[in-house]
């Protein structure tokens, strides 16, 4: 059991990567792949299950916004008990013209070797349909 000290900023660090890259110019989000594994990533993306970074990446380019603006309220960190880290992200984001939506993401980030890949993503925005 290895608790990795330094998980905050891990998972800070990450999160700031991370955004940067999606949030940026649409052609860049090519460079995402870079985060997932080719097999062992799993994504949830509003409801909707893809494995792999190909598929993740196909997912990911498939969304039809051009621009994205993004305002983080927490970044919550804990360490896993393999030396990975869980990353939880509450915020709001808006997409081109739409009015800005709360969202929440959660990663699980693994360790390999001497850097780590998102073994689990999972995204919704904080959308509430109430049955009348």
């Amino acid at each position: 059991m290895t608790l990795n000290p330094q998980y905050q900023q891990i998972g800070e660090t990450f999160v700031k990567q991370y955004y940067s890259i999606f949030d940026g110019e649409r052609d860049g989000r090519e460079k995402l792949a870079n985060f997932y594994h080719a097999e062992l990533s799993l994504m949830s993306f509003e409801g909707v299950q893809v494995q792999g970074a190909a598929r993740i990446l196909e997912k990911i380019k498939s969304l039809s916004f051009s621009k994205i603006a993004r305002a983080i309220t927490t970044v919550d960190c804990q360490p896993t008990f393999d030396g990975g880290v869980l990353v939880n992200i509450l915020g709001q984001l808006k997409m081109d013209d739409d009015p800005p939506h709360g969202f929440n993401q959660t990663f699980v980030l693994k360790p390999l070797g001497d850097s780590f890949f998102v073994q689990h993503d999972m995204f919704r925005l904080a959308l509430h349909h109430i049955a009348v």
